[in-house]
């Protein structure tokens, strides 16, 4: 159940046999991210569990369920600022029920992160998804 945008970063992943050129893409998909202003880099937004400083900052349109599910994210280690922008295409536009719905570790398996990422990462990465997963569920029970 993944997004357009997220069909789109896997493919250019099949496309990039070198881990390096996945790396300086998802690099890149962070660059192209506009950043978060820095009246939402507050401890609300702050994602625990990262090693690097990550904001999260839920945008929802309507209540209950069916609320449209959005962020803006921001982080100050340009390869987290990349994996918030896959996490941007992999989420955004949905509803919060979806959002609650995606299975993230099948989906980011696919793109072969975890066999590339420290532990640090590995696990920060699984922070903000369960980030995520919490906003939508908390507005999907609202």
């Amino acid at each position: 159940m993944a997004s357009e945008a997220f069909e789109d970063i896997a493919e250019t992943f099949e496309f990039l046999d070198d881990w390096e050129d996945r790396y300086r893409h998802v690099i890149e998909l962070g660059k192209a991210m506009p950043p978060l202003d820095d009246a939402f880099r507050v401890p609300a937004t702050k994602v625990d569990g990262c090693a690097s400083q990550v904001w999260i900052r839920p945008i929802i349109e309507g209540q209950g369920a069916q609320a449209r599910f959005d962020f803006q994210g921001d982080s100050d280690a340009m390869i987290v600022r990349g994996l918030i922008a896959v996490l941007h295409a992999l989420y955004s536009g949905l509803s919060v029920r979806q959002v609650t719905a995606v299975d993230a570790p099948a989906e980011l398996a696919r793109l072969g992160l975890h066999d590339h990422l420290s532990a640090q990462r590995s696990n920060g990465l699984r922070a903000m998804v369960e980030r995520i997963r919490s906003l939508a569920a908390d507005t999907a029970s609202a």
